[in-house]
This record gives structure tokens, C-alpha cells and sequence, in this order.
């Protein structure tokens, strides 16, 4: 592993920390996801198995940290490396056949929402199924992160590009 690959990839980290720490919680203590968008922006600049695989580690474990939502932590620790797997393998099959902007912000969104899912399926099982809570849950919380990150990612990226490229920290 390089060291300004893992520095990059510790900004971003950071980055989705702050976003995730200074978002209020929308409903039940559950707060969405601005973490997330930083995650995959880190498996798109830096798409190997050890760099997801770290991302997932560390994201999972400070927004475990962070959260709010009750059974969040465990739910945390359990999601972010299943979706960073996820989205990894929807980034392999998709590179290749569209623009990189489209396709990074498409997957942001179905990424999103693949979290959401996990999240929300793990935190419900372990404080108690609510009824209704799923539904009710998925449209107050995991659909308007979706946009958000989607939003985050339509801005960010070509940014984050430019940078990269100019700056030559890795290959874009």
C-alpha cells in the first residue's frame, strides 16, 4: 500500500466524518449517511481490494462511533463492509460501459440505498422490530441520504478528479 494513496483515502475518511457528525438525525435518532458518499468515492479513485477492504474497516468503525441511531454500532460495523464490497463489485461491472460521472453518481445512489437496507434491516433486529418501522424508516431517512450523496457526489467528484490528476497521487 502507498502512503499517499492511504493519506488520501484518510482525508476522506475524515471528511465523512465531519458530515456525519454535524448531520441531525431525522427520525428515531437516525441520522443519513454522509459517510457513505465519502466511501465510495474513495473505492471509485482507488478501485483494489485492499483499499476497500481498509476503507470499509474504518469507515464501519468511526461511524460506529458516531452514530446516533440505537442498534446503530453493531449495524455500522456490519453494513459499511458489506456495501463497500457491493459497491465495489457494481463499480467493476459498470466502469466500462458508462461515463465516469454518471456511473460514479448512478452507484452512489443504489449504493445508498443497499446501506440503508443492511442498516436498517440489522439496527431493527437487534432493538426490536417496530411495525411499520422498515417502511416508514427507508422513506425518512435512507431516500433522502440517497439524494444527498448522490448531490455530494455530482459536486465532489469532478473536483476530487481535477485534483488528482494534477497533483498525479494516482492514476485517474
Amino acid at each position: 500500500m502507498k502512503t499517499k494513496i492511504l493519506t488520501m483515502l484518510a482525508l476522506l475518511v475524515s471528511i465523512g466524518t465531519v458530515l456525519h457528525t454535524v448531520m441531525p438525525p431525522l427520525l428515531f435518532g437516525v441520522k443519513p449517511d454522509m459517510m457513505l458518499a465519502m466511501m465510495f468515492l474513495g473505492i471509485i479513485l482507488f478501485p483494489k481490494w485492499n483499499y476497500v477492504l481498509l476503507l470499509a474497516i474504518a469507515t464501519g468503525a468511526i461511524s460506529a462511533l458516531t452514530t446516533s441511531a440505537p442498534g446503530g454500532q453493531i449495524a455500522n460495523l456490519i453494513d459499511k463492509p458489506l456495501t463497500a464490497c457491493a459497491f465495489f463489485l457494481l463499480f467493476l461491472l459498470a466502469r466500462k460501459h458508462f461515463r465516469k460521472k454518471v456511473t460514479a453518481s448512478t452507484l452512489t445512489f443504489v449504493g445508498t440505498l443497499i446501506s440503508g437496507s443492511i442498516f436498517l434491516s440489522i439496527a431493527l433486529f437487534f432493538i426490536g422490530f417496530m411495525e411499520g418501522g422498515f417502511p416508514a424508516l427507508f422513506v425518512a431517512v435512507v431516500l433522502p441520504a440517497a439524494v444527498m450523496n448522490t448531490v455530494i457526489m455530482l459536486v465532489v467528484y469532478p473536483i476530487v478528479e481535477g485534483i488528482m490528476k494534477r497533483s498525479k497521487v494516482a492514476p485517474v
